[in-house]
């Protein structure tokens, strides 16, 4: 960034805005937390996770029953879609950080596709080590899909919101 000759210092139009600051911090924070809760999951035992996974299927077959759905979620399935979801989640913190840290994010785009899978297989990896799990590359198929699915729906938000704003600029009504 280049200094004007007032003193060396910024003006005011050079500052980041406190906004982006505080903005930059929290996605920051909500990607990185999103890693540890993955990695947290994938260091517990075999039997904690399939109980986990078992009582998430059970409450979700219960919902279904409730609405008077005749089709139940396999354990597999839900496990299946546990990953997909926590790193659709991190998918869609890593483009939020991405935004907030430059305004040409497809052209940067290789950065949190690169930390998504990274986080994938390191998960897989940590699997490994954990008491009666295992890992599979299919799950990092599944994970790296899912952060896919999370940087997409998270360009879908940042068009929105780019379109509401030249919408409200133009003053033209929706």
């Amino acid at each position: 960034m280049q200094q004007n000759h007032t003193n060396g210092r910024l003006t005011d139009r050079e500052r980041t805005p406190a906004r982006l600051i505080v903005l930059r911090v929290l996605f920051t924070l909500f990607a990185a937390g999103t890693v540890v809760f993955i990695f947290s999951n994938s260091m517990q035992s075999g039997a904690a996770s399939g109980l986990r996974s078992a009582a998430v299927t059970e409450w979700l077959n219960g919902g279904l029953a409730r609405v008077g759905v005749g089709w139940r979620f396999s354990e597999r399935l839900v496990r299946k879609l546990g990953h997909f979801s926590e790193y659709a989640l991190l998918g869609f913190w890593l483009m939020l950080s991405l935004r907030v840290y430059t305004r040409r994010i497809l052209s940067h785009i290789s950065w949190p596709l690169f930390f998504g899978l990274l986080a994938g297989v390191l998960d897989e990896g940590i699997q490994m080590f954990a008491d009666g799990r295992g890992s599979d590359v299919r799950d990092v198929v599944i994970d790296f899909s899912g952060v896919v699915f999370g940087l997409l729906a998270a360009l879908f938000l940042l068009l929105l919101v780019r379109m509401f704003h030249v919408l409200r600029e133009s003053k033209t009504p929706l």
